[in-house]
């Protein structure tokens, strides 16, 4: 009998499953549980399911059953990610991890053992909707694509920017104020790959500055990132990866980003 992870967010349905003795990945927008619902019967037949995430038991509801099993979904997340780490071979005692999906959690892993430290509403969600409503868009490919070809100058403040000849406290290339930089710029000087850029930054910072202070005060050093967000988002990922690293942490970023739960709720079965 087939197995089917599935890790059913605010945003997207995420699915893993066997295939050659690998893993395999896909994804659904959580809008369309008919187009997972077909993918499902068009692909196994009477699989074993188990579910994680916050629309689970909305999607059991559709799917028509309440036989499938279901996993907490903090404890798919870590299972996933564990998964991948020990694969990778990059397995690592002592961690935070922090998964962005429509917002973002922030979670300490010791051994096997995990605990939630913190969390936020900025995550994917807030990529998607500030883009739509600032660009008319929220299509997530046109939205990374437009923002590598953006520049943060004319969206942001940075400290070298307010101190000019004054000695700077902190590196000057730091940002003072996201979107600070439209409040004395002409509002034409701003592209819509601009915008788009300015919110990347955004959402990078605050999210790896959350992390590095939990890491602070668990006293480690590394700090996985995980989210559909990062999915083919280099500048996200780039972000991140040089404010985490500014801060003498090290980023580490997983070959499956946004699936760890979907695999954490398969490996379940």
């Amino acid at each position: 009998m087939s197995s089917l992870g599935i890790d059913a967010g605010g945003t997207l349905v995420k699915l893993a499953y066997w295939k050659d003795d690998e893993i395999q990945t896909t994804y659904f927008p959580s809008a369309r549980f008919d187009l997972v619902k077909t993918w499902i019967s068009e692909t196994m037949k009477n699989p074993q399911i188990c579910m994680t995430g916050g629309r689970a038991k909305q999607l059991e509801h559709y799917l028509g059953s309440e036989n499938y099993r279901y996993v907490v979904e903090f404890d798919a997340t870590i299972k996933g990610v564990l998964y991948q780490l020990k694969k990778s071979g990059s397995l690592t005692k002592r961690t935070i991890i922090t998964n962005i999906g429509t917002g973002t959690s922030i979670h300490y892993l010791d051994g096997d053992v995990h605990e939630r430290l913190a969390g936020t509403g900025i995550g994917g969600g807030t990529l998607l909707g500030l883009s739509k409503i600032m660009i008319g868009t929220d299509d997530f490919e046109q939205i990374v694509a437009k923002s590598e070809k953006g520049s943060r100058k004319w969206i942001d403040v940075r400290v070298e920017d307010i101190y000019q000849q004054n000695q700077l406290p902190i590196k000057g290339s730091l940002t003072a104020s996201n979107f600070g930089a439209l409040l004395t710029v002409e509002a034409d000087i701003n592209t819509p790959d601009d915008l788009v850029a300015g919110i990347q930054g955004m959402i990078g910072e605050v999210i790896s500055s959350l992390s590095i202070q939990a890491a602070d005060t668990k006293n480690c050093t590394d700090i996985i990132y995980i989210g559909t967000t990062l999915e083919n988002n280099e500048m996200l990922q780039n972000v991140i990866s040089s404010y985490t690293i500014l801060k003498e942490k090290t980023p580490l970023f997983l070959p499956e980003h946004g699936y760890s739960g979907a695999i954490g709720a398969l490996l379940t079965i």
